[in-house]
C-alpha cells in the first residue's frame, strides 16, 4: 500500500513539474525554447528571439529633405528702361523773320535773308516751313533785294545762258528763281536749295505769292 501511495505521488509531482515548464502553453524561461506544434506530429524547438531586432529588408525611403530640390535663387531680371522719345523740335518763332512785307501778307509768301543764308515759308504771317539754308548770287550776281510776286514755275528749267539744269524752278524775277541748287556754291543771281526744300517751294508757292528779299 505505501509502494502504491509512493508512486501516485512521484506521477503527481511529474505531472505538475511538466505544466510549469511552459509546454503546454506557458511562456518559456529567459533564454530557453519555446516548443511548438510539427505539422508531422512531434514537436519542434525554436530559437528565441534574441533582444536585437531584426533588420528590415525593404530600402529605407529617402527622406523629403534629400529628395525635395532646393529652390535655385535667381536674380530678378532688370526692367529695362524706356526709350526716350525724341524731344519735339520747337515750333520756328515768325519773331525771327525779317521779312515784314511777306509776313503783313495774306496767304502764302516766302522770305530770303541774304546775309544770314536762310528762307522760310510763310502762310498768314506764320512760319510753315524753315528757316532751310540757301545760298544766293555771288559778287557781281547778286541777287535782288525787295518785294516780288511768283511769276511762274517750271518743272525741269535748263539754262540756256549757262548751260546749267534748274530742278523745281519757282521764278520770280526774269531770269532769276528759287531752284535745286549747290549749298557750297554760289549761283548768278538765283537762290540756290537742296533738293528736298526746292521740292517744297515748288509745291507750295504758286503764281502771285509774295516773294520778300532782305540783305
Amino acid at each position: 500500500m505505501k509502494k502504491f501511495l509512493v508512486g501516485v505521488t512521484a506521477l503527481a509531482t511529474a505531472l505538475v513539474l511538466t505544466a510549469c515548464s511552459g509546454n503546454a502553453g506557458g511562456s518559456a524561461p529567459r533564454g530557453g525554447a519555446v516548443a511548438q506544434g510539427d505539422p508531422a506530429g512531434g514537436p519542434t524547438t525554436t530559437s528565441a528571439p534574441s533582444s536585437t531586432p531584426a533588420t528590415s529588408s525593404q530600402t529605407p525611403t529617402p527622406s523629403s529633405s534629400s529628395s525635395t530640390p532646393k529652390p535655385t535663387s535667381s536674380k530678378p531680371k532688370p526692367t529695362p528702361k524706356p526709350t526716350p522719345k525724341p524731344a519735339p523740335k520747337p515750333a520756328a518763332n515768325a519773331a525771327d523773320v525779317p521779312c515784314k512785307a511777306a509776313l503783313a501778307s495774306p496767304g502764302v509768301s516766302a522770305c530770303v535773308d541774304l546775309s544770314a543764308l536762310k528762307t522760310w515759308l510763310l502762310q498768314d504771317g506764320k512760319v510753315i516751313y524753315g528757316p532751310v539754308k540757301q545760298l544766293p548770287g555771288k559778287k557781281g550776281h547778286a541777287t535782288p533785294t525787295g518785294v516780288f510776286h511768283v511769276s511762274a514755275k517750271v518743272k525741269n528749267y535748263h539754262s540756256k545762258a549757262f548751260d546749267a539744269p534748274m530742278p523745281n524752278s519757282v521764278f520770280f524775277l526774269p531770269g532769276i528763281a528759287f531752284h535745286t541748287g549747290s549749298l557750297s556754291v554760289y549761283s548768278h543771281g538765283c537762290i540756290h536749295l537742296s533738293a528736298a526744300a526746292s521740292q517744297k517751294y515748288f509745291t507750295t508757292l504758286q503764281k502771285g505769292d509774295v516773294v520778300q528779299v532782305v540783305a
